[in-house]
């Protein structure tokens, strides 16, 4: 088992400095001039690394695809999907100026390719130096397995997922020749209440797996990420934005510039604090998080269960789909929702007969398939 990784000049694993990501995700609203200040706020705080989100919005949900709960509350109104994707966009010419940028303030510039095939093709060719995939592509094992045989490290997120199905997908990564693995949990809950982060699953994960882990932190403030430091994280991820006012979906749930650099503050104490010989529990009481720690078995928490439905991918048509057609490949796309056949089951598909017409962009089921 690859106990550390490495990546850039940073190494996260044991005996290692926690290794921070600074998640700016969607919060530049499509504009480079705020994706550019998330970067200096980012290096500014102390962060390891910087990531952002790369896709084009058709790429990730069909476009009768329904927005979350929390985005819906977050924005204060109801749109699809799509609509609301569209004006997150990172656009592709902005990247070689995020990129110098994050250079120039030496913080590591990385995106999660959230738009599937195409998004680690292009992150590839700007020589990203780890893919970290979010808790909606968990499942979406010919992706990660895709992802992974370009060797660079994985850190996957596990929200809405359980163990099994970590353990399929670390086998994908595996399959594909690659042990360069990262895992973090996380409860897609946005924001997360104390009472369903669980994060003794992190120490379940890493009992499991001798992997390094870490911890996806979605609640209000920064002491659940400080407590999972003290569980033994070595990878902290955490939104965070220039203004909570701003209007987006992930905002309110973040941190602010101050809110970020008083985080990493508070972990690199805390990581003074352990290697002096200081008792995690005792760290984790004065935090006052102890509901924060929960059961320890990874599963999904009931709210999961319905944002997967709408978070996670399915196998869709990627043109029109005649009867009688014998599936092929080139015929599937794997996007949201995740109602329909999930990606693991790709290979099971190609050879099938479509049973009647599949409209481009629809669910394919396998009352669809003889």
């Amino acid at each position: 088992m690859e106990r550390t990784i490495k990546i850039e000049n940073k190494l996260s694993g044991l005996e290692q400095p926690v290794f921070i990501i600074a998640e700016a995700g969607v919060n530049h609203n499509g504009r480079l001039a705020l994706a550019l200040k998330l970067v200096d706020v980012a290096a500014d705080a102390g962060a390891d690394a910087v990531k952002f989100q790369t896709f084009r919005a058709e790429q990730v949900t069909i476009a009768s695809g329904k927005m979350a709960e929390y985005q819906k509350r977050n924005l204060g109104k109801t749109e699809s999907q799509l609509a609301m994707l569209k004006r997150l966009e990172l656009k592709e010419k902005y990247y070689p100026a995020l990129i110098k940028r994050a250079k120039e303030r030496k913080i590591i510039f990385l995106s999660s390719p959230h738009g599937g095939f195409e998004s680690v093709d292009f992150l590839k060719k700007l020589k990203i130096s780890a893919f970290k995939f979010g808790s909606g592509d968990l499942t979406n094992l010919p992706l990660l397995g895709y992802a992974a045989k370009f060797k660079k490290p994985m850190i996957i997120s596990t929200g809405m997922g359980n163990l099994q199905e970590i353990k399929e997908a670390v086998a994908a990564i595996k399959k594909a020749g690659n042990n360069k693995i990262a895992i973090l949990h996380c409860t897609t809950n946005y924001p997360t209440a104390l009472n369903k982060v669980n994060l003794l699953a992190m120490k379940t994960i890493e009992k499991e797996f001798g992997l390094p882990v870490g911890y996806s932190d979605h609640t209000i403030g920064i002491k659940v990420s400080v407590a999972a430091v003290a569980l033994g994280a070595r990878i902290i991820e955490k939104h965070f934005t220039l203004d909570k006012t701003l209007t987006g979906p992930d905002h309110k749930a973040s941190l602010d510039p101050a809110e970020l650099k008083e985080l990493i503050k508070q972990i690199r104490i805390t990581e003074k604090r352990l290697a002096s010989g200081e008792n995690s529990k005792n760290l984790i009481k004065e935090l006052n998080v102890q509901k924060a720690l929960g059961d320890g078995i990874k599963k999904p928490v009931s709210s999961e269960l319905i944002a997967a439905k709408i978070g996670r991918k399915s196998l869709v048509a990627r043109f029109n789909i005649p009867k009688e057609t014998k599936i092929t490949g080139e015929m599937l796309d794997i996007k949201r929702p995740g109602t329909g056949i999930e990606p693991k089951y790709f290979k099971m598909v190609i050879g099938k007969i479509a049973s009647k017409d599949i409209a481009r962009d629809a669910l394919i089921t396998f009352k669809d398939l003889k």
